[in-house]
This record gives structure tokens, sequence and C-alpha cells, in this order.
């Protein structure tokens, strides 16, 4: 019996990567004259519930929302990262 040469793919992994890939697009946006870092969390990754500081209700969790932190600050990258803020994706973009 002739062997096939094609790679085989774990369905599921696959699906992860894919996960993974679409979370970690990040992206620079301007607000208020401010540089902000915004990144997507997909459902799958939201596994705690946050509160959106834009409308104050919260995030629950399996709720795809986006995390944003200054890009710009003066405290340095550590502190900005660390002051980061759960948003849903509708707040963000009204906010």
């Amino acid at each position: 019996m002739a062997r096939s040469h094609r790679r085989r793919t774990d369905r599921s992994r696959a699906d992860e990567s894919f996960d993974r890939l679409l979370a970690g697009w990040k992206r620079t946006e301007s607000r208020r004259g401010q540089e902000w870092t915004v990144q997507p969390v997909s459902g799958a990754s939201a596994v705690k519930e946050y509160v959106c500081p834009g409308c104050g209700r919260s995030i629950p969790p399996g709720t795809a929302h986006l995390v944003a932190w200054r890009a710009d600050g003066v405290m340095g990258d550590s502190a900005d990262l660390a002051a980061r803020r759960h948003w849903h994706t509708h707040c963000w973009r009204i906010g």
C-alpha cells in the first residue's frame, strides 16, 4: 500500500493556533491626542470578568472584547502595560 506524504493536521490544534493568531493582532490608534496600543481578545481567550471603563458594565467571561493601553506614556512601557484596560469593542469605538 502506498504511503501518503501529506501532513495530517489535528483540527482542534489548528483552530487554537488560528485563535491565538487573531488574538495577537495588535495595532496602534490615536484617541484624543494620545497613542494607544489596542489588542483584540477572542471570546475563547476571555476567561475572567472585567469592568469596561467606557460604560461601567461588566464584560463576562467568554465575551470578545479589546484591551487598550497607552503607547506613548511617560512612565515607560511596563507602567503603561500595567495600566491596561479591557473595553467592550463598541465602547472603545464610540469613546
